[in-house]
């Protein structure tokens, strides 16, 4: 907050009646008055003190008198620019008037003072004083704000040939990402189905063991059969899964424009199962007609049903919303209104503590154990790459034996260009598994 301006006004006069005489006629205003019963000592004074607003000088001194005052007054740049009315009793001639405003006065006071005069014209100098004074603090601030603005231009210039070349290899980057992570999955791919076959012979012959030599067992080799049977089955959720995951970017085929209730309604029957052994209730709120990977919808939303049934509370049955609505969002620099479609999947499970939301859409991250619950650790990372490869970006938010909210949000037009397909980073995006 800017400090009041303070009016100070400089009363010369050998004559201690006058003196006071000016002090009452500007009791009421406010003003901070400075008295000076001469000439060298109005100069002393002003050697100290170079804010004054106006000075009001008696023309007729012992010493110096008031010209021959101000003339030594404006011999200093700091008090040039002081005004000064000269207060006499006398009518001067033009001549010596003229004298008077070569010494740099500004204007004539004769005495007896006018109170109301001298109140008014002083007025008029005090204005013009704040007027200045704001006109140099508005000044001072556009020239901060010229310098700020220089700088600033002048960084935007430096940095604009990096930020180019930064732009070309993030391209390039991309593109090389891109190529890796399609070997990537055609690795993984091959590697997983690869693995099925001797899993396959492993599980038969170790079925067949069971099967013919069970009752010949002690409970410890009971123990170990059974083991190996759980590691097993372990072992091909697993390779499922890798396979699942890895088959995402090769198994688009065109974008549809597709009714998410029908594929909700579709997958809802096929689990009516797993929904029935959890005593499971699942509401679905009318979603909307947008333009997807038809083949990639029903495991997105396939991933994010047996997570929340998964990860349900003991004794309480599963409660699951799924909402959608089209949003906008204008882009005032582009000038450019943006559509999307955001989805919420909402539990009432064991929920999560959010400081783990980063981290629970990574490959094979668990917040639980095999032992409290069964899965791989993918089913969200699937659920994430599956919206990515719409453009769109996963969040969750979760609370400990709350529940837990999935956010998807993805674009109702996807443009195949490269600078789209920069991974969307979104705070809270993870995965429980």
């Amino acid at each position: 907050m800017q400090k009041p301006l303070k009016i100070k006004i400089l009363l010369v006069d050998d004559k201690e009646n006058n003196l006071l005489s000016m002090e009452s006629i500007f009791e009421r205003d406010g003003y901070q008055l400075t008295r000076a019963n001469s000439g060298k000592e109005a100069l002393k004074i002003l050697l100290k003190e170079h804010d004054f607003t106006l000075i009001l000088m008696d023309v007729e001194m012992p010493d110096i008198n008031g010209f021959e005052a101000a003339s030594m007054i404006y011999q200093r740049d700091k008090l040039m620019h002081i005004p000064i009315i000269f207060i006499t009793a006398h009518s001067y001639g033009d001549e010596n008037i003229f004298k008077g405003y070569k010494a740099g006065a500004v204007d004539y006071i004769y005495k007896p003072i006018q109170s109301e005069l001298l109140r008014a014209k002083v007025s008029v100098f005090v204005e013009l004083y704040k007027k200045n004074h704001q006109l140099m603090a508005t000044e001072q601030k556009l020239k901060a704000i010229n310098k700020s603005l220089e700088i600033e231009v002048k960084d935007r210039i430096a940095s604009e040939e990096k930020v180019i070349e930064l732009n070309k290899k993030l391209l390039k980057n991309i593109e090389q990402l891109e190529s890796t992570n399609k070997e990537l999955d055609q690795f993984a791919f091959i590697a997983s189905h690869d693995l099925q076959e001797p899993l396959r012979k492993i599980r038969t012959f170790s079925n067949r063991v069971v099967t013919k030599y069970r009752e010949s067992l002690d409970d410890e080799g009971k123990m170990y059969m059974d083991k190996m049977q759980n590691a097993c089955e372990r072992m091909q959720n697993l390779i499922n899964d890798i396979l699942a995951f890895s088959k995402i970017a090769v198994s688009k085929e065109s974008l549809v424009h597709s009714d998410l209730n029908a594929i909700l309604e579709e997958l809802i029957t096929d689990m009516d199962l797993q929904i029935h052994e959890k005593n499971a209730k699942i509401s679905v709120d009318k979603l909307p007609m947008i333009h997807v990977y038809p083949t990639l919808m029903k495991p997105l939303f396939q991933n994010l049903l047996n997570n929340s049934l998964k990860y349900s509370r003991k004794d309480i049955a599963p409660v699951i919303e799924i909402s959608g609505k089209i949003e906008s969002h204008e882009d005032k620099v582009k000038n450019k209104i943006t559509k999307f479609c955001r989805i919420t999947v909402k539990d009432n499970g064991v929920g999560f503590e959010q400081q783990y939301a980063e981290q629970i859409f990574t490959m094979f991250k668990r917040l639980h154990g095999n032992s409290e619950y069964a899965g791989t650790g993918i089913g969200l990372a699937i659920c994430k790459k599956i919206v990515e490869e719409h453009h769109g970006y996963i969040s969750a938010k979760g609370t400990v034996n709350e529940g837990a909210v999935f956010t998807i949000t993805l674009p109702l037009e996807i443009e195949e260009s490269i600078t789209d397909k920069i991974p969307q980073q979104v705070t809270g995006t993870s995965p429980q598994g």
